[in-house]
This record gives structure tokens, sequence and C-alpha cells, in this order.
């Protein structure tokens, strides 16, 4: 669902996305036209080999970042989310209730910017039974529960719920080469290069990737997301 643009290196798109006010102008106003332009953007995940620092926009959806930083609908909320196991799409699960049904805001934003080991939910089940990823949570999970679907309702805290509901999840570069170490070390086969191009891969439809998510959460901030750690 996401590309990138004709930008090159990693400097040019923050610089790029660093517009914040005169970008955000072109936006969007609506959910439902973000979805629609986001779903128009094509997505490349067919890497053989990714490197430590990401410094080509070709590497990640660079396409998809503009898109959202620029989202002139509201109100906008960007969650630092790296703790796997902390209840973190419960709580936004909780914001977006708030938001949409109790105060009638029905193109309230969240996204999600995941790092840390909370990035491990964003992989498919494949992914987690491939490198044994259920090892790497210490005993927390033995699979990716937050991608199974409950009720599929309002309360329902799963990934792709969220997801049908307008909750964005953007991905880190830097905690796929983390995890893609982690794993090698546990005895998963391949070079870093290549498992963490293998993970990329298998990020899960829809999810945005950035070269590193403590350098993408600053463009959304200056865009004027209200930011919860």
């Amino acid at each position: 669902m996401f590309t990138r643009r004709g930008v090159s290196g990693l400097a040019a798109g923050i610089a790029g996305l660093a517009a914040g006010p005169a970008a955000a102008a072109n936006g969007t106003s609506t959910l439902a036209q973000l979805q629609a332009g986001l779903a128009k953007l094509p997505v490349r995940r067919d890497f053989k080999s990714v490197p430590l620092v990401l410094e080509a926009s070709d590497m990640w959806d660079d396409a998809a970042i503009r898109e959202v930083a620029a989202y002139r609908g509201g109100p906008r909320q960007v969650w630092d989310n790296k703790d796997l196991a902390s209840g973190w799409t419960g709580y936004m699960r909780n914001a977006l209730n708030g938001q949409a049904l109790s105060f009638k805001n029905k193109d309230f934003l969240t996204v999600s910017m995941t790092r840390g080991d909370a990035q491990l939910a964003l992989f498919d089940q494949a992914t987690w039974d491939k490198y044994g990823l259920a090892k790497l949570t210490n005993g927390k999970f033995t699979t990716n529960s937050l991608i199974m679907a409950g009720a599929g309702d309002v309360q329902d805290p799963a990934i792709p719920v969220l997801m049908k509901r307008g909750v964005l999840f953007m991905a880190c570069h830097n905690a796929i080469w983390a995890a893609a170490g982690r794993a090698i070390a546990a005895g998963a086969k391949g070079s870093q290069e290549e498992v963490a191009a293998d993970m990329t891969n298998h990020l899960l439809p829809g999810v945005i990737l950035t070269p590193g998510a403590l350098a993408t959460l600053p463009l959304l901030q200056q865009a004027g997301f209200h930011y919860v750690t």
C-alpha cells in the first residue's frame, strides 16, 4: 500500500517532511481520504538485503510518511510504543473510542510509532515461526496474539481491527535490524542483512516502514501530532 518517491538520502527525506504546517496545507482532511490516498501507493517488500542504516528513500515508505504528516483532519495523535507486553494496543483503542465515540471526532487519527520489542507485533505469524520470535519475548508470548482478532468490535484491541478503524502502524527499521540480530543469536540462519530484509518483507499488510522510529517521530510532532509515550 505504500511507496517511496525520488528524494535521495535520509537527510533529504527528513528535509522534505520537516515542512510542517506548509506541507499539511496540501494534505487530506478525512480518514476516508487518507486511507484512499495510502491505498493508491504501492509497497516495496522485495528486499534481499538491507543495511544497518537506510540512506536512500526508496528503502522505506517515504511517500506514505509524507501523506500521514500532511493529514489535516484531527485531532492527530502519535504514540511511542516500545514494550510488547505493555497493553499498548488497548490504550490506543481506548483513545480511539473516546475520540470517535465519546467526542464524535470521526476523523481522529492515531499513529503507532512502533519500536523496541513492540516491533515484533508487526510481523506476521509465519515470521514468528520461522525465526522463533516467541523466544525473544522472555516467555510473555508464544504466538503473535496481538494480530489475532477477537470479536472485531470497538472493544477489540487486535492490530488488524484497529487498522480497519483507521489506526496506522509505523515500523522501525532499527528495531527490525535488532530483532534480526537477536534471532540469529538464538539460532536463526542467515546474515543480519538478509534476515532483516526477510523480516521487512513480512511486515503486516498496511504497516508503514520508517528508516527509524525515533528519527520519524519528530516529523509528525512538527506537523502538529500530539505525542503520547
